[in-house]
This record gives structure tokens, C-alpha cells and sequence, in this order.
């Protein structure tokens, strides 16, 4: 079991509670919103140089709640360091495992959904396979860089998840210079009007999206 060390409050109590979490490449904190009687277990994390306080993942945990998830957002260890730039996939990737392992010994016995934004969704999709998740949920996915050819395109990726046995919902905005997945990419792709990469406005849109897919992968 990879190290947890919890707030004073216990970590299936009905409020949010922060959890540390030991990695190979650092500490790891995890904001939990649920309690132990919850359907499923849904891990988010944040963008290269963001937060786990981010309104996509905020509006992504809310429908989740409402549905009667547990809820963990992360902040992985890189962030929690100081620094904004995620260095090595592969250790990224490392360390995204062991925060997954750590949190489903907090509730062993649910469906495992994951996700996160723009970075976190590519960190998300990498590792569904590898860590057992049912389903993926990837908002303001980056699938190719501003400037950049198309043939620079993330899309296997999100592909990669699916291959590895999880579903995929994309949620990205229509002005997104990133660029939005095709509908062969994902189970399902929606996109937000008037949004940009950052996905901060028409939560209502974001929260529909997630609160109709997820009970189709439950």
C-alpha cells in the first residue's frame, strides 16, 4: 500500500478532507468530497501549470457527487513541489500510478473512473489501462499545440484508453487553439460553445455532459 496520511478528520466523512499521499516523486495531495457508501470513485487532476481547484473539475466533481461518487482531486507531486512544468512522462505517469493505488485502498470496492484537464487528461489516458479505470473523463483535451502540424496529434492517447478497456468522454471548448478530438477518438466528444482551452464558463454544460455519461459506464 503506497503511504496516506490524513487531515484529523477521517477520510469517509461527508466533507471535503485532504489526504498526502507518499510517491517515488514526491508528496501528493488529494482533496476528497464523498463518504464510504459512495457508487464509484472518481480521481481529477489538474492542468500543467494549474490547479485542482480549476472550474472544469469543479463542475466534473459537483455532477459526480450529485450521483453519489467519491471524489478525489489531485495535486501531484510536481505542483505540490512549486514547480509548473510536469518533466518526464514516464515519471509523471509513475507517480499518477501510485496516487490511484493509494486512493483505492480508500474505497477498494467501486468502479474506478479517472480524469483531469488539459495535461491531466493526457495523464489520465495514458494510464487507464495500466491502473484499471473504467472510464476516462478528459476535458479541454490537448490534442495537437498551437502552431504545431496536425501530425503532432495527442489523439492516440485518448485512443490508448479505449484500448485499454476504458471509455472515453471528451468534453473541450469550440475555440480551443488545442484543437477538439474527432468523434472517432472518444465514446463520446462534447463541445462547449464560446469556450475556450480553459473551459471556465457554461458549467452547466460540463455538468450535463458528465452527469448523463456517467451512469452509462457504471
Amino acid at each position: 500500500m503506497v503511504p496516506v496520511q490524513t487531515n484529523p478528520a477521517q477520510a469517509n466523512t461527508a466533507q471535503a478532507n485532504t489526504v498526502q499521499i507518499a510517491t517515488e516523486g514526491g508528496a501528493a495531495l488529494a482533496e476528497l468530497d464523498g463518504d464510504g457508501a459512495a457508487r464509484f470513485l472518481l480521481v481529477l487532476t489538474h492542468g500543467a501549470g494549474g490547479s485542482a481547484g480549476a472550474p472544469d473539475l469543479l463542475a466534473a466533481r459537483d455532477a459526480a457527487r450529485a450521483l453519489g461518487g467519491l471524489v478525489a482531486r489531485v495535486t501531484q507531486p510536481y505542483r505540490v513541489r512549486g514547480a509548473r512544468a510536469p518533466g518526464s512522462p514516464v515519471r509523471q505517469d509513475a507517480a499518477w500510478a501510485e496516487v490511484v493505488t493509494a486512493l483505492r485502498g480508500l474505497a477498494p470496492a467501486i468502479p474506478l473512473i479517472q480524469g483531469g484537464r488539459s495535461n491531466g487528461a493526457r495523464v489520465a489516458c495514458r494510464t487507464a489501462g495500466a491502473v484499471g479505470a473504467r472510464a476516462v473523463i478528459a476535458l479541454a483535451f490537448p490534442l495537437c499545440p498551437p502552431g504545431r502540424s496536425p501530425a503532432v496529434s495527442r489523439a492516440a492517447e485518448l485512443r490508448a484508453a479505449r484500448e485499454g478497456g476504458a471509455r472515453v468522454l471528451v468534453v473541450n471548448g469550440d475555440r480551443d487553439p488545442f484543437g477538439i478530438p474527432g468523434a472517432q477518438d472518444a465514446d463520446r466528444v462534447v463541445v462547449v460553445p464560446g469556450e475556450t482551452h480553459a473551459l471556465k464558463g457554461h458549467r452547466a454544460v460540463i455538468v450535463d455532459a458528465v452527469t448523463e455519461w456517467l451512469p452509462t459506464v457504471l
